[in-house]
Formats: structure tokens, sequence, C-alpha cells
């Protein structure tokens, strides 16, 4: 097995006890959803920080349907919706998050994101997707900046018929995104870094967001061709890391202080400025010692930041590239 193929397969993938887990947490969170409400995102000027990265879905598939070959069992955790996820940030002074397409359960589909964001006036914004390989994405992208979609997801796995940047329709996206100010967020590993760098090198003045490190040390191993591939792209001015996802990379134990090194080296390259928290909810709830509250702690607690760098890593950051923008 190659190397790509084997962090592919390790990629993401929760073990058994840890699906057992998101079950439990996910069927006691879905009653409190019941009783939800618009309501819970009018005060969130109250908590300062800013999520920049979390999943949200609904078991009301009758008005936001799943993807074609999506079942409801196929949630999981089984719920975990705008309230919910509200009512978890708000315990960790996190009152604003950016809303990531999650294609596995809706495709292009979008609008369950959107329409939180609407009934949430200054709390959401959203990362979207959108189908590059039908014609005029464009158009689409700034349409969907209208409905608070600053930035959108790509990734590799969707594009197994042609080379999933060196396209038509996705230098359209990032030609237009460097006119509309919408981040192009990748959610890759790091064998496509380079692939990345170059697109950053080909578009400029394109805002451009890694995920999760590049899921560097998914696989266990923190590599150092791997991290300085990753800080390259830090020549690239409007280049930003996403900070997250620790339940997945590492040891995935909290307090998760292995990853310790990677985010300082990070930070000495980048600076704090372009570098920004966030969870990865609800996959950073589930699973022994993973919580929301371990997630922020690490960079708040625990790796002696000053009070400006963490104004920038916990809020600022992230507000400059998402919500800054439409």
């Amino acid at each position: 097995m190659t190397r790509n193929a084997k962090l592919q397969r390790a990629s993401f993938q929760m073990s058994r006890r840890e699906a057992l887990c998101a079950s439990a947490v996910g069927a006691s969170l879905f009653a409190v959803a019941e009783l939800g409400g618009n309501a819970m995102g009018d005060d969130s000027q109250k908590y300062p920080y800013i999520d920049a990265h979390s999943h949200i879905w609904t078991r009301q598939i009758d008005v936001y349907p799943l993807k074609q070959g999506t079942k409801l069992s196929d949630l999981d955790p089984p719920s975990f919706t705008t309230e919910e996820l509200l009512t978890t940030a708000h315990k960790a002074n996190v009152g604003r998050a950016v809303l990531i397409a999650h294609h596995t359960f809706y495709g292009f589909d979008n609008r369950y994101m959107t329409d939180a964001a609407e009934q949430h006036p200054g709390v959401f914004k959203v990362v979207g997707m959108i189908d590059d390989s039908k014609p005029h994405p464009d158009v689409e992208m700034k349409q969907l900046l209208k409905q608070h979609v600053t930035g959108f997801r790509i990734t590799p796995k969707l594009r197994a018929d042609a080379p999933w940047l060196n396209n038509a329709g996705m230098k359209i996206m990032w030609k237009t995104a460097a006119a509309t100010g919408q981040a192009m967020c990748c959610l890759i590993n790091p064998d496509n870094l380079p692939e990345v760098d170059k697109m950053c090198e080909q578009f400029p003045d394109t805002k451009v967001v890694i995920d999760h490190f590049a899921r560097i040390g998914v696989d266990g191993e923190t590599r150092e061709q791997d991290l300085k591939n990753l800080c390259l792209l830090a020549r690239h001015q409007h280049t930003s890391v996403k900070i997250s996802a620790y339940y997945a990379l590492g040891k995935k134990r909290a307090p998760y202080d292995d990853l310790r090194p990677m985010i300082r080296r990070l930070y000495d390259t980048f600076g704090p400025q372009r570098l920004m928290w966030a969870s990865d909810s609800p996959y950073q709830l589930v699973g022994e010692g993973n919580t929301y509250e371990a997630s922020i702690a690490l960079i708040r607690d625990r790796m002696e930041f000053s009070a400006d760098d963490l104004e920038w890593l916990l809020c600022k950051t992230a507000e400059k590239v998402f919500f800054s923008v439409g």
C-alpha cells in the first residue's frame, strides 16, 4: 500500500469504540436540539471566540434531504444541529463559527448552513461546496456570497476523472475568489501540498486556507518533509492554516501536547495572524477524552501564547478571512 493510500485510509476514520461514543453523544444532543430556536445566537456578543471549522447536520430530512444513497442511520453522531453547536460552543466562550460543507451527507447542497447563517445574523459564515465540473462556477460563487458563503471546500477525492486542481472549472474558481474575497479551503493530505503551492503561485491574490494542518500526523507520524512543504506556503501572503482536528492527529488523545511542536513551528513560520483555531466538531466531541474544551484549551492554556496572539488565533484571523467578506 502506498503512503498516500495509507493516509487516505487512516484519515479521519473512527474506531468502533469511538463510533459508539458518537452515537451516544448524538442521541443525547438530539433531544436538546428539538427545543432549540433561533434565539440561541442572539447573545453571541457575550462570547469572544470564533470556531473556524464546524459541521452541522439535522434529522429533518423532509426539509434538508440527504445526498442520494445516504440514510438517516449514516449520520454519526445522529444529530449535530445549529442549536447543538451553539450550546456546546458557548460553554467555551465561542460565539461565532464557520460552518463547513459536509459532502458525505449533503453533496453540493449548502442550504442547511446558509439557512443557519440567515437565521443567526452575524453568528455564522459558510464554507460551501460547488461542482467545479459544471459550467459557470463563477456565477454560483457570486450568488452564494449573498448567502453568507465566504469560502469553498475543495478536496482531491471528488475529481477522480481529472486532475483536481489543474482543470478549467477549478481555475475559474480560484480566479473568481481573488475578486470576491472568498477563500479556497483545501481539505488535503500532505502529498497534495506541492499542487496547492503551484496554484498559489498562479493565483497570488486568492485567499487559501489549509484545513487541519493538511492532515500531517493523521497516521501518527509527523514527517519533516511534510512540515517543510506546509511551511513553504507561508511565502504566499494570502495563505493561512487551520490548527484543528486534534482528535485525528498524532497520538489522538487529550491534552494533545504531542502536537505542540507542530503548532509552534507553524506559529514561527506563518505568525498568529495567519493561523486560526478550529474544533472540527462534532468529531472533536467523540472518543475517549476528546471534548470541545480540550480542543480550545490546547491553544488558550497550553501553548503560552501572549494575549495579543491569542486574540488572533482564537478570533481575529478567522474574522479577517471569513467574516470580513460579503
